[in-house]
């Protein structure tokens, strides 16, 4: 067998391991402590995907993000595509932005910066994302869901990513060693180019940065 072609199938059997895993972390792990708010789940399966945005880079993250959302959506979740394409956005931006950041500065600086970069994107991107979608999946009027803005859902997202990033930063190394030398994963030993990296960052700042934000202007001018 070609070496490229059994490191992509090596590659993608891990993905999938990994995939499961936080699957798996999804839909026995939960914790609710916004009271009154029981819809706010937190689960640490984001922690198993920005490790695998360490090992194979952003692009790993979409497809994990997608399989994992789309699992939850048919089992756990009762927000239907809504709820999948939130939890799908969620996890992306938070995973991506870590690890395009450390796939060009791999370091635990790098590591750092980046996960420090995903809790406060996905911070900022879920606020606006809740404007938007919770008072059409949730049946809310807008005017109510303003206040749980700095109240619930701001406070939720710095605990969760916060602590997903923080547990992440501790396991991470450690873990990536132990299955390294089990040969159960191999990390790429290229990091993409700076054309790779711009094109990979225009993508997912559209997607999770200007998408929300065009969203915002029409709901601001009342067209949705």
């Amino acid at each position: 067998m070609n070496p490229e072609k059994r490191i992509n199938v090596k590659t993608m059997v891990a993905m999938a391991m990994l995939s499961a895993i936080a699957c798996v972390l999804m839909l026995t792990v939960q914790f609710r402590y916004m009271p009154g708010n029981e819809f706010l789940v937190h689960d640490p399966k984001d922690i198993v995907i920005v490790i695998g945005g360490f090992l194979y880079g952003p692009l790993a993250v979409v497809a994990m993000s997608i399989i994992v959302a789309f699992v939850e959506m048919v089992t756990i979740s009762l927000d239907g595509w809504v709820g999948f394409a939130m939890n799908f956005i969620s996890s992306c931006a938070f995973a991506c932005p870590a690890a395009l950041i450390y796939k060009r500065y791999r370091s635990r600086a790098g590591a750092t910066i980046g996960l420090v970069a995903g809790w406060l994107f996905v911070t900022a991107i879920m606020l606006m994302w809740n404007y938007i979608i919770t008072p059409v999946y949730r049946g809310f009027p807008r005017e109510v869901v303003v206040p749980l803005l700095a109240t619930v859902f701001l406070p939720f997202n710095l605990i969760k990513y916060g602590i997903g990033a923080a547990v992440a930063m501790l396991i991470y190394k450690p873990l990536s060693i132990a299955l390294k030398k089990l040969k159960i994963i191999e990390e790429a030993d290229t990091k993409p180019s700076l054309k790779q990296n711009i094109v990979i960052g225009v993508v997912l700042s559209v997607c999770f940065a200007a998408i929300p934000c065009v969203l915002l202007i029409l709901v601001l001018r009342g067209v949705i």
